[in-house]
């Protein structure tokens, strides 16, 4: 999967493209190379910061998981385990860097989408009409992970994650920048990336050792938690158990069956 995931270094940080049709999704291999992308910049020690964006030609920056991953009549124990092993350590591996981090957020973010921003320090998003943010898997029929719940709760508040979640919804870019789900909107698409390194250029001229122990002891305690729900809890016995429940076995199938046609109900929008 690394010929959909290409890096491109600047003078001091690193910009990640994502670029699988038609919408990004994520399976285990794809989680595999994100994070083995990430890594690469980290050992480079000429690197203070990254940016993570999208490649594709539309406006998505990634739709998330691939639920094929998430269907218990495709999977089996040791596949899930795998890939939730996968999917588990890029994510900390972004909220944990030593790099500053951004996200530069084209269009639609749903889902594992918005884990991996969420999990970014900075977060950049396009204005225009069709964008969307959110963890909107109860709209799915899927519980949302624990842990990104905690994520997001760190970023906007816990009253307002739990509203997000319960609903399952998807804001639009002006309520996502009064939520805190981004820092910036950015009026003109073509514009996105060139703010973001705009800004990213400002992060790396600061001391990179404070900012990385201060970041550590921000979020050291929760990633090691995190992690080790993910390998003993979510990638164990009782997470596989949870996607075969037969309401959830259902629940992705239909959505499975939904994405294939090329269509799906319209994911409910928070009004604030």
């Amino acid at each position: 999967m690394a010929q959909f995931i290409s890096t491109q270094k600047r003078q001091g940080y690193a910009i990640i493209s994502i670029a699988k049709e038609p919408v990004n999704s994520f399976d285990t291999a794809m989680w595999q190379a994100l994070h083995a992308a990430l890594q690469a910049v980290e050992t480079d020690s000429s690197m203070r910061g990254v940016i993570i964006t999208s490649g594709l030609q539309r406006d998505i920056f990634t739709a998330g998981n691939d639920l094929k991953e998430l269907y218990a009549p495709l999977t089996s124990a040791q596949q899930y385990a795998t890939f939730w092993e996968a999917q588990s350590r890029c994510l900390v591996g972004i909220h944990s860097s030593r790099l500053a981090t951004a996200a530069a957020i084209r269009g639609a973010c749903p889902a594992g989408g918005c884990a991996i921003s969420l999990c970014c320090d900075m977060r950049l998003m396009t204005a225009g009409a069709g964008g969307a943010i959110g963890l909107n898997e109860v709209a799915l029929g899927i519980p949302v992970p624990k842990y990104w719940a905690g994520v997001m709760v760190q970023v906007i508040g816990h009253a307002a994650a739990e509203r997000l979640l319960l609903s399952g919804s998807m804001v639009p870019p002006k309520a996502a920048l009064q939520l805190g789900l981004v820092d910036e909107l950015v009026d003109d698409k073509a514009q996105l990336l060139p703010r973001t390194e705009e800004l990213m250029q400002q992060a790396v001229k600061l001391p990179g050792g404070a900012r990385a122990a201060t970041k550590a002891g921000l979020r050291g305690d929760f990633d090691e938690a995190w992690l080790q729900y993910a390998l003993t809890w979510e990638a164990g016995p009782r997470g596989f158990a949870r996607i075969t429940d037969p309401n959830t076995v259902a629940s992705v199938g239909a959505a499975i069956q939904r994405l294939s046609k090329g269509g799906g109900k319209k994911q409910p929008q928070s009004k604030l």
